[in-house]
């Protein structure tokens, strides 16, 4: 079973996609910040991780530098609410596979994950 790892600080957005993904037959974690991120992916590695760029205490770009710095081959997808296009390239830079916009569409992110990781 694909492993799935949620990181966003709103709960809804959490609860929203562990839903879509578990319907899709995903394993699905979730984590509310860059730290419990952290924790939940010491003993364990997803297959992909779907994080938010703007989190209190740590931000995306730092909480992706220290997945990548564990594991280089970390598939991970940005979810952003900004259109900064300075932040998006750093991240990119670190190996980002792509990015949504919020508000953006549950179906296409499903879509890319698929793409990504299988089903």
């Amino acid at each position: 079973m694909k492993k799935i790892l949620i990181v966003d600080d709103q709960q809804g957005i959490r609860l929203l996609l562990k839903e879509v993904f578990e319907r899709d037959g995903y394993e699905t974690w979730i984590a509310g910040s860059g730290k419990e991120a952290l924790e939940l992916t010491e003993s364990r590695c997803p297959d992909i991780v779907l994080m938010d760029m703007k989190m209190p205490g740590m931000d995306g770009i730092e909480l992706l530098k220290r997945l990548k710095s564990r594991n280089h081959e970390c598939k991970v997808i940005m979810m952003t609410a900004y259109g900064e296009m300075g932040v998006i390239e750093e991240s990119m830079n670190w190996g980002v596979m792509g990015y949504f916009t919020k508000p953006f569409d549950v179906f296409e992110l499903r879509d890319a994950v698929r793409e990504a990781i299988g089903g």
